[in-house]
């Protein structure tokens, strides 16, 4: 073997090797100190309007018709508050919107879980103005008031919806 190609395997094995050490001691530094928390409010207008406006609640808003939920009724759930686990007291105000559950960045509220799966469930308004929850295939299963959600189902106000250690309720 000549020495060129012996100095350029070795300089290839320490590029390697260094790419290892780096990414070792970023997962242990996520590990120590958590993932990044993104503000939303500057995410807005890249996402056009997938995300949720979590960082300044605004008043619902009143839409003439088209595609469901643009239609607020009399006594309709206007937020979402999450009432247990590490996000205690979140509020995602309902605009019509689909919300996303998960430990992926790129959910609505992303949820810090171990029993959490990365898009785990979905919250969506349908054609009558209710919201519906369904599971999107979690491992561990979303639960509306102790019952293991199998298909999409419409959320009364108030009701418990579980995902892990996280409680979600539906509030006027």
């Amino acid at each position: 073997m000549s020495e060129l190609t012996l100095t350029v395997m070795r300089l290839g094995f320490l590029a390697v090797l260094w790419l290892f050490v780096i990414v070792a001691v970023q997962v242990i530094r996520s590990d120590l100190f958590g993932t990044r928390v993104t503000q939303r409010a500057a995410r807005r207008g890249a996402d056009s309007g997938r995300t949720a406006q979590a960082a300044r609640p605004q008043p619902p808003r009143q839409q003439s018709g088209g595609r469901g939920g643009g239609r607020q009724r009399r006594g309709a759930p206007t937020k979402l508050v999450v009432t247990e686990g590490t996000l205690t007291g979140t509020t995602v105000a309902l605009q019509g919107q689909t919300i996303t559950l998960g430990r992926a960045h790129d959910s609505t509220i992303v949820l810090d879980d171990d029993y959490a799966s990365s898009r785990h469930a979905r919250i969506y308004p349908d054609r009558d103005g209710r919201w519906i929850v369904e599971d999107l295939g979690s491992t561990n299963g979303t639960y509306l008031d102790r019952n293991r959600l199998t298909t999409p189902t419409p959320i009364p106000p108030g009701a418990p919806i579980r995902i892990g250690k996280t409680v979600i309720e539906l509030r006027k």
